[in-house]
């Protein structure tokens, strides 16, 4: 066998592999960054979102105020503002 033809051969071996392989290999070298996460962690990454995502509505209203919400966004930070 000629030289290009193995390596040819070994190329396609390689991504079978790599194919067949690819959620360990996902799970090796990209981990899930919330896997290690204790129920702390959990809770206050969950609270800094809530928080977020309040402020992002509050600066939409601007200076009318509540009018300058949609229905949606009024509903939502009346759940927000609930927990």
């Amino acid at each position: 066998m000629p030289m290009s033809e193995i390596l040819i051969l070994g190329i396609i071996i390689i991504a079978v592999l790599a194919f067949f392989n690819r959620e360990w290999i996902k799970n090796r070298f990209f981990p899930n960054e919330k896997r290690n996460y204790t129920i702390d962690d959990q809770f206050n990454s969950d609270k800094r979102d809530r928080e977020k995502e309040i402020d992002h509505l509050l600066s939409k209203m601007g200076k009318n105020g509540i009018n300058d919400l949609s229905a949606k966004d009024r509903k939502r930070l009346d759940e927000l503002s609930r927990k």
